[in-house]
């Protein structure tokens, strides 16, 4: 026996039809394919007659842990030469992003090579050795593909083990899709009772590629929740958190059904609200939580509301423009409208109402206030507290602390 040269295997694959489908390297999942040759046909009927031949003399159990060592080694080594090893979680966790994302695409081709092609080879060619012996068979498939099964899925169980990161889940749910729809092929080849250990261990990866990327969005909505106030936009403008919450969210509804299939194992059941429903509206309240700490932080109360409204409305403009729009329904949209619709008035309220504060007799007479800062500079004090302000310091306080205030509010509006 011999590996499967990596030539070979591709010509098995159907041809792709665009320069798309060739770089994603995704064979059609409707296409027939034709399975590697293992073994010189010639010599199939020889092994066959030889394992006839080997239950006459009493020595078949000899002859089977032959074949099937031979067969584990010679698979292990085709495997290999795809460049498919046994992986640790630490050594995924100590790989750079850019290589650990590559090795992720070119396990994920390593997967469908294993499970189309050379899983069903070995199938294939224990039926015809061992035909009519179909305990034999069904063993020595199960122990010759087991421990190369258990190398390819070791790389999936080390990434969903690795440290989390908001970004992983992508990685996450591209591997969990692509096992998912590997699932029926696998339960196919490795139908049997004999097999049963081969198939959970396909199964269990498809489970913990779930739970990793839920995981990995709890996390990241706690983190989110966590976030340091003091991180805050200067002029009341979309704060970066916001718009990359925002953009996460319109990436995750490219997996949605997948997301949908991950959640609803932690959704109530009670008809009310979907798992992801719910996951992608408490991002947006953790997001939200977030922001009304932040405009906390601001001295200038109009400047802490002109932030929550731009920010809200961003959230509201993403939100609108994806597919969650859909999920969280126009209710939810209309209420974050109504919400900044009350920002906006509530900041011309407060904005307007410093500028009506100088022309009042306390604004004419006292210094001028900290919303000038930065636009006009210190002034200091002009002139005197008393009864007997002059004319010339009422008009130079007017013209820099209504001019100053007016303009600061156009700045924002």
């Amino acid at each position: 026996s011999k590996p499967v040269e990596l030539e070979q295997l591709l010509k098995c694959l159907p041809s792709r039809s665009s320069a798309k489908d060739s770089a994603e390297s995704q064979p059609n999942p409707g296409a027939v394919l034709s399975l590697p040759t293992l073994i010189d046909p010639r010599y199939v009927p020889r092994l066959s007659k030889l394992a006839q031949k080997s239950v006459q003399l009493g020595c078949h159990k000899q002859f089977v842990k032959i074949y099937r060592d031979t067969r584990s080694s010679t698979l292990e080594l085709t495997l290999k030469q795809l460049g498919v090893e046994y992986v640790t979680a630490e050594e995924v966790q100590t790989a750079q992003a850019e290589s650990r994302d590559a090795k992720i695409t070119h396990w994920i081709r390593c997967l469908q090579i294993a499970v189309k092609l050379l899983f069903p080879s070995e199938r294939a060619l224990c039926d015809q050795i061992f035909e009519g012996k179909h305990a034999w068979k069904d063993h020595c498939f199960a122990a010759a593909t087991s421990k190369s099964l258990l190398n390819l899925l070791s790389f999936g169980q080390a990434i969903s083990k690795s440290k989390t990161s908001p970004d992983k889940v992508f990685l996450l749910l591209d591997m969990f899709d692509r096992t998912l729809e590997l699932q029926s092929e696998v339960e196919a080849v490795f139908a049997g009772d004999e097999c049963a250990e081969n198939r959970k261990s396909a199964s269990t990866l498809v489970k913990c590629l779930a739970q990793a990327a839920k995981k990995t969005l709890i996390d990241f909505k706690d983190s989110i929740v966590k976030e340091s106030p003091k991180n805050t936009s200067t002029d009341g403008d979309v704060h970066p958190l916001t718009s990359y919450v925002g953009n996460y969210i319109k990436y995750l509804m490219d997996y949605q059904s997948s997301l949908k299939l991950i959640f609803q194992e932690s959704s109530n059941g009670d008809g009310t609200k979907s798992g992801l429903v719910s996951e992608i509206s408490g991002l947006i309240h953790a997001v939200e939580t977030n922001l009304d700490v932040k405009a906390k932080q601001y001295k200038d109360h109009a400047l802490g509301i002109l932030f929550l409204m731009n920010n809200i409305n961003y959230i509201v403009r993403s939100i609108r423009s994806s597919e969650a729009k859909d999920l969280v329904g126009d209710d939810w949209i209309q209420r974050r409208r109504r919400t900044v619709q009350q920002h906006a008035t509530q900041y011309k309220r407060v904005a307007w109402g410093k500028v009506l504060d100088c022309l009042s007799a306390q604004g004419l007479t006292s210094s001028v206030g900290s919303a000038t800062e930065g636009i006009a500079g210190s002034v200091g004090s002009i002139g005197s507290h008393s009864s007997t302000t002059s004319t010339s310091v009422i008009k130079a306080r007017l013209e820099l602390s209504f001019n100053a205030m007016c303009t600061l509010l156009c700045l924002f509006w």
